[in-house]
C-alpha cells in the first residue's frame, strides 16, 4: 500500500460539543468536522478509516471501520468530499488516521489524517 499525497485531508473544524451524547467514562465529546479532496488523476474510492486515540493519562484507543458516516465515498479528480462526527474522550487527547482507498487501477492507497488536538478544558 502506498501514501497518495494527491488525496488531501483537511481537518475544517475542532469544537468541544458538551450537548452530545457521551458515556459516563468518556464525558468529553468534541465534534470534528473534514474535507478530503482528490488531486491525483486516479478516481479513488474511499474503502476504510483508521483512528488513534492518545489520551493524556497514558490511555490509548484505535478505531478501524469501512467508510465514513456509513459511505465509501468515490473520488474523481478534483471531488471533495466533507463530513462531521466525533469522538468522546476522557481527558485531552492527541488524535491521528488515516483514510484507505483503492484507485481505478486496483491499488490500495492511504492518506494521512493531520494530528488533532482535544482540549478538555479545566
Amino acid at each position: 500500500m502506498q501514501e497518495c499525497k494527491d488525496w488531501v485531508v483537511e481537518i475544517v473544524e475542532v469544537r468541544y460539543t458538551p450537548g452530545l451524547d457521551a458515556p459516563p467514562d468518556k464525558p468529553h465529546p468534541f465534534l470534528y468536522s473534514i474535507r478530503i479532496t482528490n488531486h491525483s488523476t486516479q478516481t479513488i474510492t474511499l474503502r476504510g478509516r483508521k483512528w488513534i486515540i492518545k489520551e493524556d493519562d497514558g490511555d490509548t484507543r484505535v478505531i478501524e471501520g469501512e467508510g465514513v458516516i456509513g459511505e465509501s465515498p468515490v473520488f474523481s479528480y478534483r471531488d471533495t468530499f466533507e463530513y462531521k462526527s466525533y469522538h468522546v474522550v476522557k481527558h485531552s487527547a492527541t488524535v491521528q488516521g488515516a483514510y484507505f482507498g483503492q484507485n481505478d487501477l486496483g491499488e490500495m492507497v492511504f492518506a494521512r489524517i493531520p494530528d488533532f488536538r482535544l482540549h478538555v478544558k479545566s
